[in-house]
This record gives C-alpha cells, structure tokens and sequence, in this order.
C-alpha cells in the first residue's frame, strides 16, 4: 500500500488552510508558495475536497477557501479518501476475489491492516494537528529563550 503525493498533499494544505483560515479565505496561490505545492495541482485537490465537504469556496475578492467544517470535524482519513479515493493494502480493491474468484491466503492480513490505519487516521484531526503544532512552536520558542541567556 502506498499513501500518494495527492494524499500527503490534501493533508499537508489543509493543515495549512486550517492554521491560515481562522479570520479570511485562504487563497490557493497563498497555499502554494507556502507548501511548494503547484497551483495547478492543489486546485484539482480542492476539487475533491470541496466535493467532499472538507471545504467551501469563497467568491470575491476577499475569497479563496475555507474549512467546510469546524477542525475538529475533519479527520485524516476524510482528507485522504477525498483526494485518494481509497486507500487499500489489498491487490483486490477489499472484493476478496484476488486468489481466482476466492480470497488470497493473506488477503485477511492486509484487510486487517487497511482497518488498523483507517482506525488510526480517522482518529486524527485537523484540530489536533493544529494543537501539535501549536505546543511545538511553543516549545520551539522557550527553548530558543534559554538559549538567549
């Protein structure tokens, strides 16, 4: 199984737009430079993720993109499967037909492992990224204090 670049790219933009939306729309081109991410690129993505919900265009000259809904009612998993379709350890897209019609002899192993992480990333949320990132810069900072004397 592979996570792909659309999926580490829908995760990293809307931690991005959620640390920038808070008070206006974010722009894509905004998210662009800050991320290295292409323009063209990250507009197909929130294609899918405003078709998903995740988030909401904003019209207008002061518009761009915002959370569809509050951060910590939007997981990872949400974010992935918006930009990814799935994500599946499985040769047999989970239909159990990858062994001649019949499951594999290790197709319960790799289900299993499709259910481990989607338990583990749907447990994750944009706001507790955000609160991570938060206690890191925060951390960041008393240390570099420290350093000063």
């Amino acid at each position: 199984m592979r996570l792909t670049t659309k999926g580490r790219f829908a995760v990293t933009a809307m931690i991005d737009l959620a640390m920038n939306a808070q008070y206006n729309a974010v722009k894509l081109n905004a998210i662009s430079e800050r991320q290295k991410i292409s323009l063209s690129y990250l507009e197909q993505l929130f294609s899918k993720l405003r078709r998903a919900g995740l988030v909401e265009s904003i019209r207008g000259p002061g518009g761009g993109y915002i959370l569809g809904k509050p951060a910590d009612q939007i997981n990872i998993a949400q974010i992935i499967t918006a930009a990814e379709d799935k994500l599946d350890a499985t040769l047999c897209n989970r239909k159990a037909n990858c062994h001649g019609g019949a499951p594999c002899i290790t197709h319960g192993l790799w289900e299993n492992l499709n259910q481990t992480i989607d338990n583990y990333l749907s447990n994750i949320t944009l706001a507790s990224l955000l609160e991570q990132e938060n206690q890191n810069k925060n951390s960041e900072h008393v240390v570099s204090l420290t350093h000063i004397h």
